[in-house]
């Protein structure tokens, strides 16, 4: 027999909500910047992982990109994530934020950029690495940083269209403007692009505290997103939810995080908890593992846990990680026939 907590940890899962640079061990971070002479956030590695806020953190996640100088950097960094997510929370399939604007503009004076195609290339070269040798499934969102201009985010997507891979699939935004908001519409041009071209998107809004339940509905009406990562503030006003219940938008959260960029307490009345409630399609990542010291099991062995979900509740937020996905029908069906054999493996070891 096995715990609550055992189970929940073996739980097939996936990740639909996921840096590709906040995958990297944090002995692989310390490493790459020392051989690059990247000054790190902080010299004290005790602390290199707290962050008081937010923006606290957004200036570290900035700098772990400066470490990753060669195509070899992000292919190493891409199968270690991989493996270490199928070792900690029992991975099955997962979608990547990529920013290839941080390394085609390097803030460290010196460092050679690498092109959008050198930047997906060794990515999903270790990508598929992983897919092959431990048959976990993946796709890439190609991230806008919104700390650049609205005309640089259209110059990406056609980037995105003049060089297809077939893992690339979607469009999203995440960083944080200069003025440090989410103001999603200031891209609307990229999305419009986007969905010209058949790119699927979604975006980062309804995140912290200051955030607007109207940055929500933007996304789904305005950006045609199909779905929202995070959106916590979509519980801050009945019209916006109903919108999202309407279209059966799916939401990528991620319960650890909350604790740090919005201060939030991982209980039974956290917001996570009141948008499964409502019937909200909620599926659960991590984010960025690396800085908020989580992994995929923790979120559900500690973070579902602490919400006070249930085994079935699980099992459902697991699936509906399937059906929100971004991969394609056979996929899915393959995924959600491996899933439901594993349930049954693991309800009839669950202590009752």
């Amino acid at each position: 027999m096995i715990s609550y907590a055992d189970y929940l940890q073996l739980l097939p899962k996936t990740e639909l909500h996921c840096h590709l640079v906040s995958t990297m061990r944090p002995a692989t971070l310390q490493e790459l910047a020392l051989r690059s002479s990247v000054e790190l956030w902080t010299d004290d590695t005790d602390r290199l992982f707290e962050f008081g806020d937010l923006v606290e953190f957004l200036h570290g996640w900035r700098v772990a990109h400066e470490v990753l100088r060669r195509p070899a950097d992000l292919e190493r960094v891409a199968w270690e994530g991989v493996a270490d997510a199928v070792a900690e929370g029992n991975l099955r399939y997962r979608e990547y934020y990529i920013n290839p604007q941080y390394f085609a503009h390097p803030a460290t004076p010196g460092v050679a950029p690498m092109s959008y195609v050198e930047v997906l290339t060794a990515a999903i070269a270790g990508l598929r690495r992983a897919e092959r040798e431990l048959g976990v499934g993946f796709r890439v969102i190609v991230a806008i940083n919104r700390r650049e201009s609205a005309e640089a985010a259209v110059d990406l997507v056609r980037e995105m269209i003049a060089h297809p891979f077939p893992e690339v699939v979607g469009i999203g935004q995440d960083d944080l403007t200069p003025e440090n908001t989410e103001d999603p519409l200031r891209f609307a041009a990229a999305y419009a692009l986007a969905g010209e071209h058949g790119l699927l998107r979604t975006a980062h809004v309804g995140e912290t505290p200051s955030a607007s339940p109207h940055n929500v509905r933007d996304a789904i009406e305005v950006l045609g997103c199909d779905r929202i990562d995070h959106g916590y503030r979509v519980m801050d006003d009945p019209a916006v939810l109903a919108l999202a219940l309407e279209r059966g938008i799916g939401f990528a959260t991620t319960p650890v995080s909350t604790t740090i960029c919005s201060g939030w307490v991982l209980d039974p009345a956290h917001r996570i908890r009141a948008m499964i409630d409502a019937g909200l399609a909620v599926s659960v990542s991590t984010d960025d593992a690396m800085f908020f010291r989580t992994d995929l099991g923790r979120e559900y062995r500690e973070g579902l846990r602490a919400m006070g979900i249930d085994a079935e509740t699980a099992k459902r937020i697991a699936l509906t990680g399937i059906d929100t996905a971004f991969c394609d029908d056979e996929q899915k069906r393959m995924l959600r026939a491996d899933f439901t054999a594993q349930f049954l493996a693991l309800d009839a070891l669950l202590e009752r």
